[in-house]
């Protein structure tokens, strides 16, 4: 994985943060905090200072069965998504990462902003199950990248081990 994050729409990367930095950074916010909601709002807006290009950066956490709505940066949202259904609730079924495109092509896709084009959906996974996931949406077709995939899964990854003890 390249230790340099190059998170600027794809026609102009931006070298922002290492992934070595962003990390330690993210660990500073978490520090000390076990609050589930604190510490998915920090993430959320600590993530949505370093992508550019999108327009919906939060999380929606398993309950019964259903993803509801949690922390996020960007107009309002759906606030239950069925596992299965959409994007998110792919990721879910799967316990795969979705990196989508075009959302518009993808059955199922759920249109909470028509605005979204591509989007990136990170599964939260604790004790060997999928608690959650952490949501990424883009105005742009095609707008994350493999390199943007891997610094989000990773700042995930922090996350989870803070807020739930491992990955």
């Amino acid at each position: 994985m390249n230790d340099v994050a190059t998170l600027g729409a794809a026609e102009s990367p931006e070298p922002l943060l290492s992934l070595s930095e962003a990390r330690q950074q993210l660990l500073g916010l978490l520090a000390g905090e076990d609050d589930l909601i604190a510490n998915a709002a920090n993430t959320a807006a600590f993530l949505n200072t370093l992508l550019s290009d999108i327009n919906w950066l939060g999380f929606y956490f398993l309950k019964d069965d259903v993803l509801v709505l949690g922390p996020f940066q960007g107009n309002p949202a759906c606030v239950r998504i069925p596992v299965g259904r959409g994007v998110c609730g792919t990721c879910v079924a799967t316990g795969v990462i979705q990196r989508v495109d075009d959302v518009h092509a993808f059955p199922g896709h759920i249109a909470c902003d028509i605005r979204s084009r591509s989007e990136l959906v990170v599964p939260i996974q604790a004790q060997g199950r999928i608690v959650g996931v952490l949501d990424i949406d883009s105005p742009s077709v095609a707008r994350f990248r493999q390199e943007d995939q891997d610094f989000v899964e990773a700042l995930a990854d922090v996350f989870t081990r803070h807020q739930f003890g491992q990955g």
